[in-house]
C-alpha cells in the first residue's frame, strides 16, 4: 500500500512511523509512505496557504490552490495508481472497523491534514472521501489521520505475525472481543476462568463467543440492534435481560 500524506507537518509522523506496526509495515516493503509540504505551493514572500473567509467570520480558511498543487503532484508522481483522496473533517463519515477494513484493501491512499477554522469547499471536489474520528474537533487533521492509518495498516495481510488476532479483534466480528487471560492462573484472589485451563476447544469457544456478546450487549447495546444472532445467543441474551429485572 501507498500512502500519502499532504500536511504543514511532516514531522509529527515520526514517531509513529518509527515504531511498531507501521515501522513493521515499512520494513516489509508492505507499506509506503510519502509525505508533501504544501507550504511549498504558498503564495507571496511568505508562502501563506491559508486566507480569511469571503463573508466574514471567525479564524483562517485553507486555500485551495496549495491543496489542489500538492495532489496535482501526487499524481504526476504516481498516475498508474489509483487513489482514495481522504479529507480528515469533523463534519466527515464517522470512522470504524468497517471502514478501516475498506480502506486496507486499497492501493493508495491520499490524507489531506488541513489547519486553521476549515477548508475553501473547492478542496472537497478532490476528495473521495470525508472522514471524522467522532463529534468534536482537533487542531489539525495530522493526529486523525495517524489514528485512521494504524487502524488500516494492521488489517494488511502480513502486517502483523498473526492474522488470527486481526480477525477477532473487537469490532471486526460486530461484537467487542471476549475477555483474555495470561499466568497467573491466580492472582490477588482473581481466577482464571477454568474453562479457558480445560483444553477442551469446543467449550473454550463457547465460553469466548458468550463472554463477546454478554459484554457487548452490557457496554454497547447499540451493536445488537438489527444484528443477525443465533437462537443460542438470543437465548443467552433473554436469561441475562431476566437477571437483570430479577437483581432490580
Amino acid at each position: 500500500m501507498k500512502i500519502d500524506l499532504i500536511t504543514l507537518f511532516p514531522d509529527m509522523f515520526s514517531g509513529p512511523l518509527s515504531y511498531s506496526i507501521m515501522s513493521r509495515a515499512i520494513e516489509k516493503g508492505i507499506l509506503e509512505v510519502g509525505f508533501t509540504d504544501f507550504r511549498q505551493f504558498g503564495k507571496g514572500k511568505h508562502q501563506h496557504v491559508d486566507d480569511t473567509p469571503y463573508g466574514g467570520g471567525a479564524g483562517m480558511l485553507l486555500k485551495p490552490e496549495p491543496i489542489f498543487e500538492s495532489v496535482d503532484q501526487i499524481n504526476a508522481e504516481h498516475p498508474e495508481t489509483k487513489k482514495r483522496v481522504i479529507l480528515v473533517d469533523p463534519a466527515g463519515k464517522p470512522f470504524d472497523q468497517q471502514m478501516a477494513e475498506e480502506l486496507s484493501k486499497e492501493e493508495h491512499l491520499v490524507f489531506i491534514c488541513g489547519h486553521y477554522e476549515g477548508y475553501d469547499e473547492r478542496i472537497r471536489t478532490l476528495v473521495t472521501d470525508e472522514i471524522s474520528l467522532g463529534d468534536y474537533v482537533l487542531t489539525g487533521g495530522e493526529l486523525a489521520a495517524m489514528v485512521i492509518m494504524d487502524a488500516t495498516v494492521r488489517l494488511i495481510p502480513g502486517v502483523l505475525g498473526n492474522q488470527t488476532s486481526v480477525e477477532t479483534d473487537s469490532h471486526s466480528s460486530g461484537l467487542l472481543e471476549h475477555p483474555h487471560y495470561t499466568r497467573p492462573p491466580e492472582y490477588r484472589g482473581m481466577k482464571v476462568p477454568e474453562v479457558l485451563m480445560s483444553g477442551n476447544h469446543a467449550l473454550i469457544e463457547e465460553w469466548r463467543d458468550k463472554e463477546s456478546l454478554k459484554r457487548t450487549w452490557q457496554r454497547r447495546p447499540d451493536m445488537l440492534e438489527g444484528a443477525s444472532l443465533t437462537e443460542q445467543q438470543k437465548t443467552w441474551i433473554q436469561e441475562w435481560e431476566k437477571e437483570s429485572k430479577e437483581n432490580k
